[in-house]
């Protein structure tokens, strides 16, 4: 599952370029979920920023989620749970059970270690970057995985 705080800008996108570069490699059958959710609530049953969709339609890349908090029980679900920045991992670390076995990871450390900026208070070029994060740091994710 991929987290930043509202979900409706870089964790929708990973999770669509995620699920994109997963059908790209024809590797669907390893994974039973992938999905996106954030920290806070704030924005719960909300589609994407329009500005997330564009990038990702001019990309070929399907995103048709709606915003959900992280909940206890993904602690459970997911294998790993990947934070946008620094702050969305402390998050997820504060509220992770001690028994769960999810890694939690920033998604940079699936490449150059870099966090995912938030666009939301940029122009449409911060999104286009994150999608192009998005896209390398999702290779490097399943390279990881040894996929």
């Amino acid at each position: 599952v991929y987290i930043l705080l509202g979900n409706i800008c870089r964790s929708p996108m990973a999770e669509a370029v995620f699920k994109k570069t997963v059908s790209n490699y024809d590797l669907r059958n390893n994974f039973e979920c992938i999905e996106s959710a954030g920290t806070a609530g704030y924005h719960v049953g909300d589609s994407p920023d329009p500005r997330t969709i564009s990038v990702c339609k001019a990309n070929d890349t399907p995103i048709n989620s709606f915003a959900q908090q992280l909940q206890k029980s993904d602690f459970e679900k997911f294998d790993y749970i990947i934070g946008m920045d620094k702050s969305n991992v402390s998050n997820i670390l504060r509220v992770k059970p001690k028994n769960s076995k999810s890694q939690v990871k920033l998604f940079g450390e699936f490449g150059d270690g870099k966090q995912i900026d938030d666009p939301y208070y940029g122009s449409d070029d911060g999104f286009e970057r994150v999608y192009r994060q998005c896209e390398k740091y999702s290779k490097e994710f399943l390279i990881n995985l040894g996929l």
